[in-house]
């Protein structure tokens, strides 16, 4: 059975890899639109498109008998993402973007596969290229189709990760993501996150900046021309007291000490508000979990003011050691 490196998510995009010790002789290539011979664009065109109307009608069976084995075998990611967002794309159609088709070669897996993808300038990426970093990837052929979900009740993209296998193209990835949150776009977030860097509010900035660029790639591995200009505006910015890299920050607030794992902009409705997760030991008892949320969304806002500013709220997500979480919003004029 082949292993694949990829499951279904969803936004915020989270992708599962299996891992792999064995690191070979290798060498990875990648072939834009352009560059493919006419069978192979027409293959990928095809699939993308018959998976994506798959996606749209909520056909979770049909794609899980084209998908890999090792896909296929445990399904539930996938199926997940597309009940999620089965009414949000009902009726819409597939607006194809250049498709990418890598090709990672060798009999062993690639600890850490690059592939740069059409022309590059004197300055790095140009409007047609791209940069696909992947870690642990068995060889193989892949694709990349990407397609815009056109009529879709919010602007989504819907991104499939394709796998050779015989002559047939087989699913081995989906990712749905928003290409808006609360109707704001990547340029509406990158525009206010300059505002605010100018005004000194380094948290608020670099919060926007995180959305800007997180709306602005519709796969966490890919990165282009666009991706590259914000990371380079936006480097070094991140404050050293926020959450980064998986790297826990502490915070105390009613007397405790909590540990804070994510903060990110996330949309409820039509407001925008920032969610905190952090780390509880137990969230059986949700009368504590509450107070304990409200004292340390209330100790979030007295220390970083400036947020007032640039939300309606502040959500505190307690995070069991399970994974289970337990959810608490508080507006921004209730937090006094």
């Amino acid at each position: 059975m082949t292993p694949l490196w990829l499951r279904g998510c969803a936004f915020p995009a989270v992708s599962v890899f299996f891992l792999f010790t064995a690191i070979g002789m290798r060498a990875e290539t990648c072939q834009t639109t352009s560059d493919m011979d006419e069978t192979t664009r027409a293959a990928l065109s095809a699939a993308g498109q018959r998976y994506f109307d798959m996606v749209v009608k909520g056909d979770a069976s049909a794609l899980r008998q084209n998908a890999v084995p090792s896909v296929a075998s445990d399904f539930s990611a996938i199926e997940s993402t597309v009940k999620e967002y089965q009414q949000a794309l009902a009726g819409s159609a597939g607006v194809a973007r250049p498709a990418f088709l890598l090709d990672a070669e060798g009999t062993t897996t690639i600890a850490k596969a690059e592939f740069y993808c059409g022309v590059f300038g004197k300055s790095g990426q140009t409007a047609r290229s791209a940069v696909f970093s992947l870690n642990d990837l068995p060889p193989g052929k892949y694709g990349i189709v990407i397609l815009d979900a056109d009529s879709a009740k919010i602007p989504m993209t819907v991104s499939l990760v394709l796998q050779q296998i015989g002559t047939d193209w087989k699913l081995g990835g989906l990712y749905i993501k928003a290409t808006q949150i609360a109707g704001h776009d990547s340029g509406w977030f990158l525009s206010h996150a300059r505002e605010y860097k100018a005004k000194g509010q380094l948290h608020n900035a670099s919060l926007y900046y995180l959305e800007a660029y997180s709306l602005i790639s519709p796969l966490p591995f890919m990165s282009t021309a666009a991706t590259d200009k914000l990371y380079d505006e936006s480097h070094g910015l991140q404050p050293t007291d926020f959450p980064v890299g998986g790297k826990p920050v502490e915070l105390a607030a009613g007397g405790a000490t909590y540990k804070l794992t994510e903060l990110y902009p996330e949309a409820f409705g039509n407001d925008l508000n920032l969610t905190v997760k952090y780390q509880a030991s137990d969230i059986s008892n949700t009368n504590q979990t509450y107070q304990n949320s409200v004292a340390l969304i209330k100790a979030l806002v007295a220390k970083y003011p400036e947020i007032r500013d640039a939300f309606a709220g502040v959500v505190a997500r307690a995070v069991d050691p399970s994974g289970r979480d337990y959810g608490t919003l508080l507006a921004m004029k209730e937090i006094k």
